[in-house]
């Protein structure tokens, strides 16, 4: 019988990123980044005026003030539409992603000047929020609004879109809204998650010291 050789194993090759076979880094847990996950209305002033100063600053402004006052997910606010809006009777029919359940929400005096002024400005698109190039805005074009523009407000933490909603339902259970209300205005299915925004609430603890 023949002496059996063995042949060299072949090395396998460093995964390099551009092969795709490289998995991205692993994100870091929202603790390490910041103590809370939402912001405050004093924050949301900051970040509103420092929007409104950029090159395209009333479509940025306008798109964070819908974003807060109606609690919206990034994928809700690159997909709304003008026939989603009555500015005469000033109301907005939301459309909720994630199973989430329908609802119109009022529109008050500084939306209705801001989308007024919107429509004038963009005037030959069906999407409210419409990139350099005529599309759309897209889910990473909000995202790197907010870094750019939470830098510029000087804010003690980095921010991401999502923050905007939790900052909405925040402001909501502070200010006293109950919380099945509050679940419809946010489009929760599953009241659970309205809770946290009124855990969250410190009008709760006001009268545990007296002095």
């Amino acid at each position: 019988m023949g002496q059996v050789i063995e042949l060299p194993k072949r090395r396998k090759r460093a995964p390099i990123a551009v092969s795709g076979k490289v998995a991205p880094p692993h994100r870091k847990p929202n603790y390490k980044a910041r103590t809370r996950e939402y912001l405050t209305p004093t924050e949301m002033e900051a970040l509103l005026e420092a929007a409104g100063s950029g090159r395209y600053g009333h479509r940025d402004r306008t798109l964070l003030l819908v974003m807060y006052r109606h609690g919206l997910r990034v994928s809700e606010t690159i997909s709304l539409r003008w026939d989603q809006f009555d500015l005469k009777a000033g109301l907005l029919a939301v459309q909720r992603l994630k199973k989430g359940v329908p609802s119109t929400h009022p529109l008050r005096g500084p939306e209705l000047r801001a989308l007024r002024q919107l429509r004038r400005d963009w005037p030959n698109s069906p999407y409210l929020f419409v990139s350099e190039r005529g599309g759309p805005m897209t889910a990473s074009n909000v995202r790197k609004l907010l870094t750019r523009t939470g830098l510029a407000a000087k804010l003690p933490f980095p921010i991401h879109p999502h923050m905007l909603r939790h900052a909405c339902g925040y402001k909501l259970a502070n200010e006293g809204h109950d919380t099945r209300s509050l679940q419809h205005y946010l489009g929760h299915k599953n009241i659970a998650h309205t809770v946290r925004y009124t855990d969250l609430a410190p009008d709760r603890f006001k009268a545990f010291w007296k002095d």
